[in-house]
């Protein structure tokens, strides 16, 4: 809403200093403080409300060290998440923008669900919370309404450089040429980009038009189930990552300054040109959002941080993860995510292969066995001696190193 403020006064009277917001890096550092400010500062009041309405946690005995004392701490903290994430965006961000519009859609679709979920286990007192099947029809939802957008909305376009004898042909004309001008006019288009591979763009719709290139009008079924299992596996990775104090919120925000990276370079034609990458005008918008939402995390991790004073509660952690898949999918770097969030995936892997074997090794010796000693992953460091904020510091790490080798992946092909 500032944003059209001071484009009026900028427009109108020539305000000092009004034209400073039409830069996104000024708004997203606006945006960065503004939401570090509401998080530290009125999240001990969100607390102090959860502590209130005794919105605390229920503990199961599960043997692991210090696990007993968390009882009654604070949950559904992701409240302060969003509340900081949402205020600064509307505030700073362009609100008709497509992908700032399907990040605020998902953050409010998400919480909502996670805060269902939350609701459930305190107040209605069943553990279990809302059950799978709804959780995964929310997840599925959100898949179509995202994958839907992205397809068939025509603000969603990317722009490719013309070949490169035609840009030389312009360079010999002008040496002096803006990059601009390198560019062919925007596309609608279902391509994205595949890491450490040299002609890195891949189409969707090629998995069904070498069949019959006539299927290329059904490339909008890939494209939404491809939406739908990225959303639907992130959010449960994040779900599964929340387990200790400060791992989820610390993790996610390594991965959402990354993701803020891609979403810079891939929307600006300079950086584009430069890195040889896919140019997506329109997408550095969401930078404003990203901002927001690390200042959110970091924020939120000063009380979440060991000892915890609040838990984020699925109405923290399924919106975390939902806000991720979209930024992925709408800056095109899903095929990052194994390796960007390999803490995420990790943790989900560690509870399949335990589930499976156990199942197995049931069925063939009629006594089910375990790889770990307890999964999710962070929790079987925890029983073998580790110090939570130990394990929280060192998946931190590697979290900065994935970081770190995915951006390389800019260059590296």
């Amino acid at each position: 809403m500032l944003y059209y403020l001071f484009e009026y006064l900028e427009k109108e009277f020539q305000f000092p200093g009004a034209s400073l917001f039409g830069y996104i890096s000024f708004r997203a550092a606006m945006a960065i403080i503004v939401s570090l400010l509401i998080s530290t500062i009125y999240g001990k009041r969100i607390i102090n409300f959860l502590q209130r309405k005794q919105v605390g946690e229920t503990i199961r005995d599960l043997g692991l060290e210090g696990q007993k004392e968390k009882a009654g701490t604070p949950t559904m903290g992701g409240l302060i998440i969003i509340i900081a994430t949402l205020i600064p965006v509307l505030l700073f961000a362009k609100l008709d923008n497509i992908y700032v519009i399907l990040l605020i859609i998902t953050t409010v679709w998400m919480g909502i669900i996670g805060f269902i979920d939350d609701y459930i286990k305190k107040f209605k007192k069943d553990k279990e919370g809302l059950k799978g099947r709804f959780k995964i029809l929310g997840q599925v939802g959100l898949g179509i309404i995202v994958g839907s957008t992205l397809f068939f909305n025509q603000d969603v376009t990317i722009k490719e450089k013309l070949p490169l004898a035609e840009q030389q042909q312009i360079i010999n004309a002008d040496p002096n040429v803006s990059p601009t001008k390198l560019f062919k006019a925007e596309e609608h288009s279902t391509k994205t980009t595949i890491p450490f591979v040299k002609s890195n763009e891949f189409d969707y719709a090629d998995l069904i038009t070498w069949i019959d290139p006539a299927l290329g009008k059904y490339a909008w079924v890939i494209f939404i189930l491809v939406a739908i299992f990225i959303i639907t596996a992130v959010s449960n990775g994040a779900n599964l990552t929340d387990g200790i104090d400060g791992l989820a919120a610390g993790t996610s925000a390594i991965v959402v300054l990354t993701l803020g990276i891609f979403a810079w370079v891939s929307g600006n034609i300079i950086f584009s040109d430069y890195l040889n990458i896919m140019y997506i005008p329109r997408v550095a918008e969401i930078t404003i959002y990203i901002a927001a939402f690390v200042g959110a995390l970091i924020g939120f991790l000063w009380y979440n941080t060991y000892p915890a004073q609040v838990f984020m509660g699925d109405t923290g952690s399924l919106t975390i993860g939902g806000i991720i898949a979209v930024i992925a999918l709408a800056v095109r770097k899903e095929w990052l995510i194994p390796l960007l969030c390999g803490i995420f995936l990790a943790e989900n892997l560690s509870v399949v292969m335990q589930v499976s074997y156990f199942k197995y090794t049931r069925k063939k010796f009629g006594e089910g066995r375990r790889i770990f000693k307890m999964s999710p992953l962070h929790h079987h460091f925890q029983k073998s001696g580790y110090h939570e904020s130990k394990i929280v510091t060192r998946f931190w790490i590697i979290g900065i190193l994935l970081a770190i080798l995915s951006i390389v992946t800019l260059k590296i092909r």
